[in-house]
């Protein structure tokens, strides 16, 4: 039961993204078929091609809308990189001030320790478990123990959650059509539910400041943060989603986008269901989300904003954190045939 208990997630995931993946393909591919500005010639290919011949034609037509993406939108879409990840590697830094471990750690260290960690989590997925292990292995080396470790990636976790509730209420209340095309339910409900989300946050901040006692589970204790922290969650968790979305908003074309606030919406919608089901990068689920909620823009233009984002939030991250991850494990190997040369009786056991 155990072994079946630990399958049932990733079976899920796997549902998700073969589901996924193959509904888009229809959409791009009926959308092709049906875009005035695509040959006759073109067609009549798509109607006789196998799925090989099928993709190649539909990758030209997303390569023309990447090709059309001008470049200040790119330049936008890197600068809405820079903040994403900075507001992350704040993340980290505000655990540790929670955990009174900041000093000592540089800010250039928790930096590359956050980046390190959610390059390498939003590519492989089970964030909270694959960034456990990345950052158990950074602040291990400053000291940290493993209960502290722990605190420090609830916390995180936290600030994101924390940040994607409260970017959600005020999106469901300001507005409420975002999800109508997800869910059909009357728009006062959809304000309801933003009310009881912006609550939520509410009590969590009213909580902080009424200095609630710790939770403690034999010796794992969990301090409620003080407001000064939760001041800094109200704004880093906003900024990161915020940045995040803007890569997408600004990699969209002008003629029919809703706006950035809806863009933010469906990207907290479409990415914590990635998150939800495991699906490495939210692979064909963001898609089809984002498809959804945006039916003014064509969808190999929505495709297309989204493989920029999948470049510049995912894909070159992991390629630039793999070196730092090696830089890392090198120091740390060096560090500990320093140690052992300086002290040959621990080595030996004497």
């Amino acid at each position: 039961m155990k072994k079946v208990k630990e399958l049932i997630w990733p079976v899920i995931g796997l549902v998700a993204v073969v589901w996924s993946v193959r509904l888009l393909y229809f959409k791009l591919l009926l959308e092709v078929s049906n875009d005035p500005n695509v040959s006759d010639v073109v067609k009549g290919q798509l109607q006789t091609s196998g799925i090989l011949d099928t993709l190649k034609i539909i990758a030209i037509e997303i390569g023309h809308k990447l090709a059309a993406i001008p470049t200040q939108g790119y330049v936008l879409a890197a600068l809405s990189t820079l903040v994403a990840y900075a507001a992350l590697a704040w993340y980290d830094r505000i655990a540790l001030i929670h955990l009174h471990r900041e000093k000592g750690i540089s800010w250039l260290f928790v930096s590359l320790s956050s980046f390190t960690t959610y390059a390498l989590s939003h590519n492989i997925g089970g964030s909270v478990f694959s960034g456990g292990l990345v950052r158990f292995r950074a602040y291990s080396s400053k000291g940290l123990s493993v209960a502290e470790i722990a605190v420090l990636v609830a916390i995180t976790s936290f600030t994101f959650t924390f940040g994607t509730v409260l970017c959600g209420a005020f999106v469901l209340l300001g507005e409420p059509n975002v999800v109508e095309p997800l869910v059909k339910v009357p728009s006062w409900w959809i304000r309801l539910i933003g009310a009881g989300m912006l609550l939520f946050c509410g009590l969590y901040i009213l909580g902080s400041w009424m200095q609630l006692k710790p939770l403690v589970i034999r010796n794992f204790k969990l301090e409620y943060p003080n407001l000064n922290i939760v001041v800094r969650q109200i704004f880093a968790a906003p900024l990161e989603l915020m940045g995040a979305a803007g890569i997408i908003y600004f990699a969209l074309p002008e003629a029919g986008n809703p706006g950035f606030f809806v863009v933010l919406g469906a990207f907290l919608l479409s990415f914590s269901a990635g998150l939800l089901f495991q699906v490495p990068g939210g692979i064909g689920v963001m898609e089809n989300v984002f498809l959804a909620v945006m039916p003014t823009i064509a969808p190999i233009s929505v495709f297309a904003a989204l493989l920029v984002w999948r470049l510049f939030y995912l894909i070159i991250p992991l390629l630039l954190s793999i070196p730092v991850v090696l830089a890392f494990e090198r120091s740390q190997f060096l560090k500990r045939r320093r140690e052992a040369a300086e002290n040959p009786a621990v080595e030996t056991g004497a």
